[in-house]
């Protein structure tokens, strides 16, 4: 499995970014290449990524939620992924790290999608925490 690792610092306490990053299903809100995510359960999320010019879905489970220092999943279905929000309370409010891991059934396919993914990734957890960080400065968190 590949691995990519994203920090970021956010200007808001664990508390408050944990409750946006533990709402899952708005995850679709976050990231223009998320299409939509639903939620199956309490702890299974459907995903519909479109990336790479193709669609993936995938379903994952919350493997551990620890409010306000982890949230961790793992696929199920689909794309074989796994992933891990850490949040640290640092002076200027929260360090985030995102740990994602993945892998790609298919040589030429995991070659092309390869070159794409680190950028892609790395773009996508960006989205993310910048509109998690545009939340944060609108009520309720301000």
């Amino acid at each position: 499995m590949a691995t990519i690792e994203h920090r970021a610092v956010l200007e808001a306490s664990p508390e408050h970014v944990f409750a946006l990053l533990s709402r899952v299903e708005d995850f679709a809100d976050y990231s223009d290449l998320i299409r939509a995510i639903e939620r199956l359960d309490d702890e299974q999320y459907c995903w519909h990524v479109h990336a790479v010019g193709m669609d993936w879905t995938f379903t994952v489970v919350i493997t551990e939620s620890q409010a306000p220092s982890v949230l961790a999943w793992e696929s199920v279905t689909g794309v074989r992924n796994s992933g891990r929000y850490e949040l640290t309370a640092v002076p200027e409010g929260t360090e985030v790290v995102l740990t994602l891991s993945y892998e790609i059934k298919g040589r030429l396919l995991e070659k092309a999608v390869r070159k794409a993914t680190q950028p892609l990734v790395n773009k996508v957890s960006q989205q993310i925490l910048d509109r998690v960080a545009e939340r944060l400065e609108a009520p309720p968190y301000r």
